[in-house]
């Protein structure tokens, strides 16, 4: 397993390290939150996950990522106490929010424009921007121990961009519900909310994820860019307009070198030869 690590100073001006453990097995590349014990979404943890996912768009040797996490917390949102730290600059950590949030906005995003597809591995808790995290990935299977809650009205502090990406997985008014009351939902809630695709015992988790990934990454690279783009340009199309442009992506799609090669095989009864072309 190799580790990447991202390196950035406390107010003390010591070094802080945040690992990020990754590791590639065929096509699949596993990131594993390390930072316990709560996984917090430090400044440092997401800019190491933001470069290991832009490491990844550009690795052809890839097809889908995994993001999983050490301990018994999936992750716990931002880093509350890095945050009060701040509290006490000169601007009572406004530059600090703002970067924070900022930089919480963009990997979320870039999750989600990935032209490579994202599982969520939870075993634990997902609070906050960790339930964030879990929404914007494009699958997500979990132990049937975890559970998930978007917790700031709590505390003074509705999650407001956790409610991005929770409310676009979830159904509107489940999504409401945990904003609302802030309450912890179990794993089977969830996945009745639509946060999660699949619920596995824990000796099981990794096992299912891995498979899930390398039927996934067996597909056409180019294919599955073309598709998981169109499923998010199209998601919030009126219908006419989101046929309009779908049709169009099937029609280029036809037109590739993968879509011949696959059909051909299907017609043929052979396994395809994918190009990606």
């Amino acid at each position: 397993m190799a580790e990447v690590v991202s390196f950035r100073k406390d107010q003390a001006g010591k070094a802080e390290t945040v690992p990020l453990n990754v590791s590639r097995k065929d096509a699949v590349l596993r990131l594993t939150l390390n930072n316990p014990p709560a996984n917090v979404l430090s400044i440092s943890l997401m800019r190491a996950l933001r470069g290991a996912l832009d490491a990844a768009e550009v690795d052809d040797d890839v097809r889908v990522i995994v993001l999983s996490a050490t301990g018994n917390v999936f992750s716990a949102g931002h880093d509350l106490k890095e945050m009060t730290r701040h509290r006490d600059d000169a601007d009572a950590g406004r530059a600090f929010f703002e970067e924070t949030f900022a930089l919480c906005a963009d990997l979320m995003m870039k999750i989600t424009h990935l032209p490579k597809p994202v599982i969520a591995e939870i075993d634990g808790l997902a609070t906050a921007a960790g339930c964030q995290l879990v929404a914007s990935c494009d699958l997500a299977i979990c132990t049937d121990t975890s559970t998930f809650c978007t917790p700031g009205v709590n505390i003074g502090l509705f999650c407001s961009t956790p409610m991005v990406a929770v409310s676009r997985a979830a159904h509107r008014k489940q999504a409401m519900e945990m904003l609302l009351t802030g309450e912890t939902i179990d794993a089977s809630t969830a996945k009745d909310f639509g946060l999660v695709n699949r619920i596995v015992p824990k000796q099981y988790l990794t096992q299912v994820v891995d498979k899930y990934a390398a039927v996934i990454a067996a597909k056409s690279p180019l294919v599955l860019k073309m598709g998981k783009t169109a499923f998010y340009n199209q998601i919030d199309m009126p219908l006419e307009q989101a046929y309009d442009y779908t049709r169009g992506v099937m029609v280029e799609n036809m037109m590739t070198a993968d879509a011949a090669e696959g059909i051909g095989a299907f017609l043929d009864k052979r396994h395809p030869i994918w190009t990606g072309e």
